[in-house]
């Protein structure tokens, strides 16, 4: 008897959750389906599904189905069109072509730096991969590439991936100053070529629980970078692994682009000289100034996350007391606890460093060989439209606002930035476009590939010798900071800006894979050792 109730017991445990789910919502018959691939997180998708198929209807009599395909951040998304395209290319020069397959051809048909001309009878084998590439439709079973960070799609655009979707021709009129202009504190807002375009704005900051901080003595809450070396915040800090994460890689090409400013204006009032003559330099000491915060950042770290929604979670669990976060994470991670009930400020707050971020585009592109090509135009046209920019920074409930989510972000149309809508904004009086933002970026310095040798240097020095470099950091803090460990700890000749140019871009653009592997051990290895050393020269100071 007390077996079979024992049984019973667990049949019912087991069944009445299935007993009791709620039943499915009839899945609609649509007449297209648009395949798009993002990575955007539920809420947004939510809202902008909702809102396209019922602006679609309205225009075409036409229903229509977004399959979303979610598959991580922007770098797991740009590696996985990568290799679709690889196969979809291999088959298409193999089989309708007739031509062999080599790895030349596999280096060669998304090369940028080949620019096929008016006699393809000369072409060597590379430039007819070039050539036959982008004159093809081949696909990779995706329509748009939707959100993300604008170095990833330059990336694409330039590989060959993204085509002219059309919206320029089909609404001249958004591309202006006043309403999308091409550029903005240096950041290009959409590709001249018509390849891509800029739908929304991020800009980047700290967000920090108070609670925590109090925890720790801190009595200063977090207004510039320069807060995330802070030695009582050791083990507190929550971190994105910048090559998991454009968006996030984004935020410590800010740290390192403020710092280059920062050692211009200190090398102009040492000098006297003028400022022209002095960029080289700036760039040199600001490049290491600013590495050298993200390393102390990284050895207070409690984590690299893969993904940049992990940390605003964290911090508001208590979790850590700060992260470095984009800046809608950071506003809708408190917007329902940002005051407690004496009228005092939250447990949360977000604070973006006025001098140390900028406005960056998260952009939207049509896919080459776009299975449905017709209703990713109407995407694009629609996500430009005042109807979908309202999304972004309405509240839900409010006339042309969202359905059921918050979402707190910035659109990137100026003619939005009215006051007849402050009434209905989640941020009521936030003008990204308005006075002057001190921080302005330049590509020259850390864009392209050294955008990319940036995230991967953080990598080699914070991430992979996580644990040295923690240990070090706590052993020098113990010691009280003696110089000659604090010197060892800091040393960063290994990945100076001359030695990112001539060394780390050439093995992480080597067609050869394993220069990339070799590197990054090597690195790695050196760091390692560097921070043993460190930890070993603060135990005998402290001695």
């Amino acid at each position: 008897m007390k077996r079979a109730l024992i049984i019973i017991a667990l049949l019912a445990v087991v069944g009445l959750p299935f007993l009791f789910r709620p039943g499915h919502a009839p899945v609609e018959r649509a007449d297209e389906v648009l395949v798009i691939i993002t990575p955007h997180n539920e809420a947004l998708r939510y809202e902008y599904a909702r809102g396209f198929r019922e602006w679609y209807r309205a225009r075409t009599g036409k229903t229509v189905a977004i399959d979303w395909r979610v598959i991580g951040g922007t770098s797991e998304i740009t590696r996985f069109l990568e290799s679709e395209y690889v196969s979809a290319f291999q088959n298409h020069w193999t089989k309708k072509l007739g031509r062999a397959w080599s790895t030349e051809v596999q280096a060669a048909f998304t090369n940028p730096g080949l620019t096929p001309d008016q006699t393809p009878e000369d072409d060597t084998a590379a430039l007819a991969a070039r050539r036959a590439f982008l004159e093809s439709a081949v696909s990779c079973g995706i329509d748009v590439f939707f959100g993300g960070g604008s170095f990833d799609f330059i990336r694409q655009a330039n590989a060959g991936r993204l085509v002219d979707s059309g919206i320029m021709r089909l609404h001249p009129e958004w591309f202006r100053d006043d309403v999308i202009p091409q550029s903005f504190t240096g950041e290009p807002y959409w590709d001249q070529r018509g390849l891509w375009v800029g739908d929304v704005l991020s800009s980047y900051g700290m967000i920090y629980n108070r609670d925590s901080l109090q925890r720790l003595g801190i009595t200063q809450e977090p207004r510039n970078w320069d807060d995330l070396a802070n030695p009582r915040l050791q083990g507190e800090i929550a971190l994105c692994d910048p090559t998991k994460s454009s968006s996030m890689a984004k935020a410590f090409e800010n740290v390192i682009q403020q710092h280059i400013h920062r050692e211009w204006t200190r090398l102009e009032k040492e000098t006297g000289r003028g400022r022209a003559s002095l960029e080289a330099q700036a760039v040199e000491a600001g490049w290491i100034s600013g590495l050298r915060l993200l390393q102390l950042a990284g050895a207070n770290a409690r984590y690299f996350t893969d993904t940049s929604q992990k940390p605003p979670i964290d911090v508001v669990q208590g979790n850590s007391a700060v992260g470095m976060c984009i800046d809608f994470y950071g506003r809708g991670s408190f917007q329902g606890g940002a005051r407690r009930v004496d009228g005092s400020p939250g447990r949360i707050g977000y604070h973006s460093p006025p001098d140390g971020t900028v406005l960056s585009p998260d952009p939207m592109a049509v896919l080459r060989g776009a299975p449905n090509a017709k209703a990713a135009l109407a995407f694009i046209e629609y996500a430009l439209s005042m109807e979908a920019q309202k999304l972004w920074n309405f509240r839900p409930g409010t006339p042309g606002g969202p359905d059921r989510y918050e979402l707190r972000r910035l659109p990137i149309r100026r003619d939005f930035y009215v006051p007849e809508f402050d009434k209905y904004r989640s941020d009521p009086g936030v003008d990204p476009y308005a006075g002057a933002n001190p921080l302005i970026y330049n590509g020259a310095w850390t864009g392209g590939e050294k955008f990319r040798a940036m995230a991967f240097i953080v990598r080699v020095m914070c991430l992979d010798p996580h644990p040295e470099l923690v240990a070090a950091w706590k052993e020098i803090i113990r010691a009280g900071f003696p110089p000659d460990a604090v010197a060892v700890l800091n040393d960063l000749s290994a990945v100076s800006y001359p030695r990112m140019k001539d060394r780390i871009v050439p093995a992480l653009t080597s067609k050869n894979r394993v220069d990339e592997i070799l590197l990054a051990r090597e690195l790695a290895g050196r760091f390692r050792a560097q921070y043993q050393k460190a930890a070993e020269l603060a135990r005998a100071a402290a001695r």
